[in-house]
């Protein structure tokens, strides 16, 4: 029973010390986090949970290395605020994804970015194509900033009355079944060079199909492709991995 009570006791005083080393850290949600910040609350973490497990070890050899750790974050904080070549080494900086409705493909590999965290951030700003994109920054926490077109915000071009499909799209679009699940939009075709047939068969569409579209615009190989989708209005985005021969 003693020895219980060590540990309930240790369990107190371990939550009201990272409690406070946390508010010094400073308040940020844990999605916004800097790889830094992370890595020292981690840290911080697993010293707090061996203080609490190992009790015969003094609550010291657990507190010390929590307060260094603490040191180390606030001072290098007061530092990165006056250097921004520090800022970058410890955070890095955003990168451009996206830029005026075409992938960069170069900053995707680099960044270990796959496609499908960037078709998953695209859904949860609503954005239901590539094309449609200004803009799409990828931040140090892991998040996408997105920059729409302007034409994409208003639902149209400059001087188009609302509601009113632009005659541009008529041709080589898609109808979507009557209980397609618009909420996966932008639907992904291709993606890596691999046609998702699974996609293709929800939109009554097959390969013979897509390699149609795709000759349409000048690339013979679906292996070219980088990344293929179609949104709400039945349009293609195609983004191929090499230019297509004249």
């Amino acid at each position: 029973m003693q020895e219980l009570g060590i540990i309930v006791l240790r369990t107190v005083v371990t939550y009201f010390v990272v409690l406070a080393i946390m508010r010094i850290m400073g308040s940020r949600e844990i999605g916004k986090l800097s790889v830094f910040d992370f890595v020292v609350s981690i840290m911080i973490a697993e010293i707090a949970i061996i203080s609490i497990v190992e009790p015969e070890k003094q609550m010291l050899h657990a507190l010390v290395p929590m307060a260094v750790l603490l040191a180390i974050q606030v001072g290098t904080s007061f530092i990165l605020l006056k250097s921004r070549k520090l800022r970058l080494m410890f955070d890095s900086k955003p990168q451009i994804v996206i830029e005026k409705g075409k992938l960069r493909r170069d900053v995707m590999k680099k960044q270990r970015y796959t496609l499908d965290d960037l078709m998953l951030q695209l859904r949860e700003h609503q954005i239901a194509s590539v094309e449609d994109v200004e803009f799409a920054v990828l931040e140090p926490n892991g998040k996408l900033s997105v920059i729409k077109k302007q034409d994409a915000e208003s639902g149209g071009t400059k001087g188009e009355q609302p509601g009113k499909e632009r005659a541009d799209q008529s041709a080589g679009t898609v109808p979507f079944p009557p209980k397609y699940r618009f909420e996966a939009l932008p639907v992904p075709l291709i993606m890596d060079g691999t046609v998702l047939e699974e996609n293709l068969e929800k939109l009554g569409k097959n390969k013979f199909w897509l390699r149609s579209e795709l000759r349409s615009r000048g690339i013979t190989d679906v292996k070219d492709v980088f990344l293929c989708t179609i949104d709400h209005r039945g349009r293609l985005f195609v983004d191929a991995a090499r230019k297509p021969q004249p």
